[in-house]
């Protein structure tokens, strides 16, 4: 048989490496502490490859991407090549290092997007592969894959999770007005799209103003979605969020975390925790406001990865002037607010904060009648 070129070995390399992201997308949101991975094993008898398994990592981190998929390829993994969108971990952690299950199925070969930047693993999962004779290939749609993985890098690297903020901006430059609650800005199927983001973040984050203001649930609403809703993160330094609230109500359908100020007061705090809302309690700034990298920190300590920012004008606001937003979804609607209008960004114009070089654009498409562009930090 005809071997194949290194083109066309080249070509079937991203090919299969973009199915094996697409695949680690499932759970992404779902899989904290643990970065949302895709595997797929494949099989190069002849000129034509064989799909024999795939595998993405489970709900709650384990198991791993790589060891469900050796699971369901069997025998048929010996001398295939195994395609991963993360470097395979090479650690003890709850159970053994991927590498070494990769190891003893006796794969042929592995595709890896990127080093995992875990400091427990980079480049060492790679390198035990090769020490056992496994042939290597790594940065293939490396770009692509570190967006999927974004989360865990910033959590590794920096020590907090990624932050998306989401805004929906009227024709007249706000996101509601002043005493109205919640003021519809956007259409339905714009909506539908916050909903499918929320399921795909490990966490949607508010101020306390806007949970006062509005009584939203953030949860996903689509239907066979319900289950997949994220943590709920609400920054209330003085714990002034009132028990009857739907956020506090539904605290043990949907996991509510509060954020305090050190001298919160103790009465209001308890009944909060009594009511099934998770305290995380964090630095207060000279302002009044909590410390917003201090309070990243302390989410990344307890495992999230991913932060979708939704509201609402001050909160955005001091995440923009903390330098603190790595990805911004922002959709612009043909709805006027009129008298009584709240700037979308407490007053900063979103088209300075957004603009070439600080942001690129991903995409820009249509939701209904609301224009969606899809921003990506620069750096």
């Amino acid at each position: 048989m005809t071997a194949l070129s290194a083109d066309e070995q080249a070509e079937l390399d991203r090919r299969f490496m973009a199915a094996a992201l697409a695949l680690g997308r499932r759970n992404a949101g779902h899989t904290w502490p643990n970065p949302a991975v895709g595997t797929v094993i494949v099989r190069y008898d002849g000129r034509t490859p064989i799909v024999v398994a795939r595998g993405w990592t489970a709900e709650g981190g384990r198991p791993h991407a790589e060891v469900r998929a050796l699971a369901q390829a069997g025998q048929a993994a010996r001398g295939a090549t195994c395609y991963v969108s993360l470097e395979p971990c090479a650690h003890f952690g709850r159970t053994g290092p991927c590498s070494n299950a990769l190891i003893n199925a006796g794969v042929g070969r592995v595709v890896s997007a990127f080093d995992d930047p875990n400091p427990l693993v980079f480049g060492r999962g790679l390198a035990r592969l090769e020490a056992a004779g496994i042939q290597v290939t790594s940065g293939v749609l490396t770009e692509r894959a570190r967006r999927d993985h974004a989360g865990h890098v910033r959590r590794m690297v920096d020590g907090r999770p990624h932050v998306r903020l989401k805004l929906a901006i009227s024709a007249d430059g706000a996101i509601g007005r002043e005493g109205t609650g919640n003021l519809p800005i956007s259409g339905p199927m714009a909506k539908a799209r916050t909903y499918v983001l929320r399921t795909e973040t490990d966490a949607v984050l508010i101020g306390v103003g806007t949970a006062l203001a509005d009584d939203p649930l953030l949860t996903c609403r689509i239907p066979g979605l319900e289950g997949r809703s994220p943590v709920r993160v609400v920054l209330d330094p003085t714990a002034r969020l009132p028990l009857d609230s739907r956020l506090v109500r539904t605290a043990y359908e949907a996991p509510l975390w509060v954020v305090v100020g050190p001298d919160a007061p103790r009465e209001r705090v308890n009944a909060l925790a009594e009511a099934g809302a998770t305290i995380v309690s964090r630095l207060i700034r000279p302002s009044g406001y909590l410390d917003l990298h201090d309070v990243l920190r302390g989410l990344a300590d307890r495992g999230l990865t991913t932060v979708l920012v939704e509201g609402g004008a001050r909160v955005a606001r001091s995440f923009v002037e903390a330098d603190l937003v790595d990805e911004a979804i922002v959709y612009r609607s043909k709805t006027v607010v009129g008298p009584g209008a709240v700037p979308a960004l407490d007053g900063i114009d979103p088209e300075t904060v957004f603009g070439q070089p600080a942001f690129a654009i991903l995409d820009e498409t249509l939701a209904g009648e609301d224009r969606v562009t899809h921003l990506w930090r620069a750096d």
